[in-house]
């Protein structure tokens, strides 16, 4: 049986999901990239954590057969399909304070970190003061000189990448609310999330 979800643009949800359910996340109209976090249900400290999938894949970039880990190095996804292959582990959840950093736009502005924490505090009834997601279709260049360059996602209209869950979790995503510059291709737009006992 699966259930689906319309995320609409620069906004968020929360699902809890079964171990061994499939998780499908679909680019409905290209470029728009998917924030996404998760929490073990029963022990909210263990949670997604970019730096150990990092360490753990010894690797910046996953993609098909890699797998994400929690912040106690235990096995939390692994990713099954991946139609686009360029992902983002480096960048945190966008926030009011990032959009004033770069671009005086802070004021009322949509931001995952405040999608996701909704979802959490509407299931969960806590939040976190900062989330480094799994950044689903965001394409983050790494320059000679270290720097790093957000650029237009590869992603196009029903791309999709699908993840398998390897624990109970409670999943907390958003469609990134980034319209200043390239990251969702200067415009965001909806995601839909199918979840696949």
């Amino acid at each position: 049986m699966a259930e689906e979800y319309m995320i609409e643009a620069q906004s968020g949800a929360a699902v809890l999901v079964k171990s061994g359910s499939k998780i499908e996340i679909i680019d409905v109209e290209g470029q728009q990239v998917v924030d996404f976090f998760a929490v073990n249900p029963t022990d909210p400290k263990e949670y997604l954590s970019a730096g150990v999938t990092i360490d753990c894949n010894e690797s910046l970039k996953v993609s098909t057969g890699d797998r994400l880990y929690t912040n106690q190095y235990k096995k939390m996804f692994t990713i099954v399909e991946d139609d686009v292959k360029e992902h983002d582990l480096l960048h945190p959840c966008c926030r009011p304070e990032m959009y004033d950093f770069f671009y005086d736009t802070g004021k009322n502005h949509p931001s995952c970190l405040a999608n996701i924490n909704r979802s959490l505090m509407d299931v969960l009834g806590h939040q976190r003061d900062e989330i480094t997601p799994f950044n689903i279709f965001m394409y983050t260049k790494i320059l000679p000189n270290g720097k790093l360059s957000v650029e237009t996602p590869l992603s196009k209209a029903g791309d999709k990448i699908v993840l398998v869950a390897e624990m109970d979790v409670l999943l907390a995503v958003a469609a990134c609310s980034v319209s200043e510059s390239s990251c969702n291709g200067g415009e965001c737009t909806p995601i839909k999330l199918v979840i696949e006992e």
